[in-house]
C-alpha cells in the first residue's frame, strides 16, 4: 500500500489528527495545543505520529496542500492546523463540528 492509500485508509476514521508524537507525548507545542482542544471537546480521535511514517508525512503535504503539522481531519476533510483548530475551539465551532 503506497502512502496515499494509507492516508485514505486512515481518513476512514471520523476524526484524525496527524501530529508530531502521540496525544500523551506530543513532540511539538502545536500538536500539544491541538490535542488539548480536542480533549476539551471530549472528542474521540485517531492520531498518526508523522515521525513513524516519513512517506505519509511527505505525501500528506501534497494530499492536503497544507505544508505544516499538525493537521486535523473531520470526516475526511481537512479542518486545518493548530491556529485554525484553536480559533474554532475558542469560538465553539470545533465542538459543534465534532458533534455532527
Amino acid at each position: 500500500m503506497n502512502a496515499i492509500e494509507r492516508i485514505k485508509s486512515q481518513l476512514a476514521a471520523p476524526v484524525v489528527l496527524y501530529m508530531k508524537g502521540t496525544p500523551d507525548f506530543p513532540q511539538c507545542g502545536f500538536s500539544a495545543k491541538t490535542v488539548s482542544a480536542l480533549r476539551a471537546c471530549h472528542a474521540n480521535f485517531e492520531h498518526v505520529n508523522i515521525f513513524e511514517d516519513p512517506e505519509v508525512r511527505e505525501a500528506l503535504k501534497t494530499y492536503s496542500n497544507w505544508p505544516t503539522f499538525p493537521q486535523l481531519y473531520v470526516k475526511g476533510e481537512l479542518v486545518g492546523g493548530c491556529d485554525i483548530t484553536m480559533e474554532m475551539y475558542g469560538n465553539g465551532e470545533l465542538k459543534e463540528l465534532l458533534a455532527q
